[in-house]
Parts: C-alpha cells; structure tokens; sequence
C-alpha cells in the first residue's frame, strides 16, 4: 500500500504552485488504494500565520482532495501537528547522542555570521562543520547531561560520497563538500523541517515523499540522516517548478502568485482546477485535455511526470474551466451547474426567482469563463440598463446611420415584434420576425442583431438574441426597444 502525505506549513495561503504539490501525492495514494496524510509542519513559530491552517483544509476540500488521516479526522499516528509531536522527536534526538552524531551548540548566531564572512573572504564555501564547537567532541554520555532546552542541537556529520535514484529526476549523486552539521532541534526545542519531516515520515510509514526539486540540494544531509538513525528512507519524487507566466522566474507569492482560494471566489470550479494543476507538468501521452477526477486517478503515473519545469497559463486554466462549465451544464444539467452559481449573481438578481436566473443561465453559461462572470454578463436581465447613445453610435456596424435612421428602425421592430402575442413570445416565433425585418427594413443580420441586442442590453455582447428576448420577456424587451428611440429622437432634436 503506497502512503503518501501533504505536509505544508501555516505561514499564510497556499498558492496553486503548492497545490500542485498537494494533488500529484493524493493521486499516488488513489491510484494504489493507499492512504493520503495530512500533515501540518508548523515548527517555524516565528513564520506561523493565523488563519493559514484554516486555508490550506479550505483548498484541500474544495478540490476534492479528502484524506485519509491527519488534522481534523485523526489516525493512529496522531498528533499531526509537529508542534505537538516534541517528545517524538526529543527520543530521535537522543538516540543520536547516544550514537555519538550529535552534539550541543552554544555558539551565538553573531558568531555564525563571522564564520560566513570569514569563509566568504577566503573565497572558500561555507561549512559549519569546519567551525565545530569544543561541545562537538564531549562523549555521548557528557553531551546527555548537559544539553537543554536553549542550546540548539546539531547533527555532526560524515561526509562522504552519496548516490540515490529519484522517481522523476532519475540516478542522481554528490560529493562529501555539500554535507553539514545542519540542526536538529532548535533554542526553542522544536525541530527543524531538516530533521522533524524525516521522522515523521518514518513513523507514519510514508512511501513517497513528493515535494519540489529545491529540496535537492539538501538531500545528502537527508540521506545522513537515515543513515545516522538506521531507517530506511522512502521514495522520492521531486517536482520540477511552476514557472511564472512572465519570464523564467518560480512562481511565488512573493511575486503575487495567486492562491487556489483566490480562484476558488473567482468562480473556477474546483474540477477545472485539479485537471489544470494536474496535467501541468504531467501528460498521460494522449491528447485528452479534459479529464474528471477518477479518470486522472486511473491514468496519473509518476513515470509520465516531466523532468522539466512547468509554466503557469492562466488563460489555459480559464479555457478549461469553460470547459468545465459546459461539461457540467451539458451532461448533468442546469440544475447541476445553477447549484455553484449561488455567490456569483449581481446583486440586483436577489429579488428574482429560481426558476428565472436558471433560465438565464442556460442562454449565457456558454459564455462564461468564470462563474464570476455572471455578475457583469447577467445584470441587464435583472435591471434595466443605462441608455448610452455613444456607445450605441459607435458601434462599428451601426455607424453609418443617423440617429434618426437608428430610431425608424427601432419603431418598424416594435411594431413587428409586438404583432407575436403574449402566449406566443417564443424563441423560434422571435427569430421568424427578426428574420422578417431582414426584408423589411433592408438591413444586414449585423446591423439589426446590433441595434437591437444594444438597445436592450446595452452590454459589450449578450445571447443569441431570440433567447435574449425570450428570457426578458414580450413587455420588457418591447419597454426598452421603445425607450431606447425615445432617446434617440430626443437627441436628435
């Protein structure tokens, strides 16, 4: 049973960069029957973020990405928050005093920082190790007996040479220059990420540790750990990063990387979103662009992962939640797709019914890229619009007419539109007599459609205008028709 885990850390939102890092392991677990964990490494108080941990569970259950153990449904390796966890690791580190690979560390940081300068000036690269401390070379039963809380513990490393495979990047290996004395507890007696995430992983039995390629570099120290504890280490799967949309930069929040959440209030479904996410940086050699979840956790194979960093479109996410919309509106119904539109309707729709948004929707969802869009496309069936002659005017298929020329053309559709009885205000009745005006007012389809979808919904674009009309209904679409010649005589005049 492959188990695989999301071990983020509450220093503010998850951008969709980390996301990433949160799916390709979830998917792992699924795909084998396995168990998919939650983890919250929150042993950097200084970066803690309040309100982080809510968001992060908040992403995950949006996406669908429920697991298995972990904050909020518990396990057997309970507690999952690391700040809860000391005495787990206080026994790991212990056992490394014993074995003689750790040591206490009084040196003040201002001294660190001379370390670093010095080396720096001797152009030489800087390692703690050629810096230990007298405290370094005390018997394990010594160190046992003074080290305490406040004085940071170090792991006292054996360079050497190390070689390891990784899943994605494939046989990698280093040299002894790159090995350090990296700590292990800090002066607050919490752990570093260095040395809690490997215990952790080997106590909740992870099989694959799926994070990104910049923890690379630190891997020698890793592996000196397992080595130094006696563990065996689990597979690893880096992934290459998420580029920026602009230029060759990591995407970051740093940089106003947005988070899931943001797209999330934006009106991106959650479905688009994990197919997006998943397939960047992922194919399953196929031209398929569309996939729900359960095909993703069938076809999704760490092998097809690419070796190579991925770059964020935001346009492709947005094509593809169109796609989505249509998707969920074609195969499940309006019905499926009006249940996500709740937060996303103009005010002005709060006094209208169900039934009527619903039948709003079915004319625009075609259009939307976003659920959000419905606030800007929709108000002008909830409200009637601003009269703006400019824009009307200016419109490039109605430019060649006079204002007087726009409102004769209006009336003759009044009266044409208004001969279709209450009972028989249809979309396809609608559409014979606009096709009637064609001959009557010997327009092209261009001209009239514009004219009379502007001077309705005075909108840069809107439905097909039979089913435009249809919805508005006979007495409100003719209302605006009429005021909307009544402005333009009056300017005229």
């Amino acid at each position: 049973m492959f188990r695989t885990r999301f071990a983020p850390s509450p220093t503010g939102y998850i951008h969709i960069g980390n996301v990433r890092s949160a799916i390709y392991p979830y998917l792992i677990a699924k795909q084998s029957d396995g168990k998919f964990i939650l983890r919250i490494e929150d042993t950097d108080q200084k970066r803690y973020t309040a309100g982080a941990t809510e968001l992060i569970v908040e992403t995950l259950r949006w996406l669908g990405l429920n697991w298995d153990e972990g904050i909020e449904v518990g396990g057997p390796n309970a507690p999952y928050f690391q700040s809860e966890r000391k005495e787990l690791y206080q026994k790991y580190a212990l056992d490394l005093i014993k074995k003689g690979r750790a040591y206490p560390d009084p040196t003040p940081p201002e001294t660190i920082d001379e370390y670093r300068k010095s080396d720096s000036a001797k152009k030489i690269p800087y390692l703690y190790r050629n810096h230990r401390p007298e405290e370094s070379n005390l018997p394990p039963e010594e160190i046992l007996k003074i080290w305490h809380e406040g004085v940071p513990l170090r792991f006292k490393s054996e360079p050497k040479n190390y070689e390891w495979h990784d899943e994605v990047m494939g046989d990698l290996k280093t040299g002894p220059e790159v090995c350090d004395d990296i700590i292990l507890i800090k002066k607050d007696g919490l752990p570093t990420y260095n040395f809690a995430h490997i215990v952790d992983d080997y106590e909740m039995r992870i099989t694959h540790v799926v994070r990104g390629v910049e923890y690379l570099s630190s891997m020698p120290n890793y592996l000196a750990l397992y080595e130094a504890l006696e563990i065996d280490h689990p597979k690893f799967v880096s992934l290459p990063h998420v580029l920026a949309e602009q230029g060759n930069k990591k995407l970051s929040k740093r940089d106003g990387a947005k988070s899931a959440v943001d797209y999330k209030n934006d009106g991106v479904l959650p479905e688009a979103m994990l197919n997006y996410l998943t397939c960047l940086g992922w194919n399953d050699g196929t031209e398929q662009e569309i996939y729900t979840k359960d095909e993703l956790i069938e076809k999704f194979s760490i092998s097809r992962i690419q070796n190579s960093s991925a770059r964020f479109n935001e346009t492709k996410l947005l094509w593809q939640n169109g796609m989505w919309i249509r998707k969920i509106f074609d195969e499940d119904g309006c019905d499926a797709l009006y249940e996500r539109t709740t937060s996303f309707w103009p005010e002005t729709a709060d006094s209208y019914s169900d039934d009527y948004r619903k039948q709003v929707l079915s004319i625009i969802y075609d259009r939307l890229k976003v659920l959000g869009d419905l606030k800007t496309m929709t108000e002008y069936f909830f409200a009637s619009p601003n009269i703006d002659l400019d824009f009307l005017t200016s419109n490039k298929f109605l430019k060649k007419f006079s204002e007087q020329e726009l409102a004769d053309l209006l009336r003759i559709s009044v009266d044409r539109l208004q001969k279709i009885p209450e009972e028989n205000w249809n979309p396809d009745k609608i559409q014979n007599a606009l096709n009637e005006l064609f001959t009557e007012t010997g327009t092209k389809p261009a001209e009239l459609f514009s004219l009379i979808r502007i001077a309705t919904s005075f909108a840069p674009f809107s439905p097909a205008l039979h089913l435009t009309a249809h919805v508005l209904g006979r007495e409100n679409f003719l209302s605006r028709l009429n005021s909307t010649r009544s402005a333009l005589i009056n300017d005229e005049n």
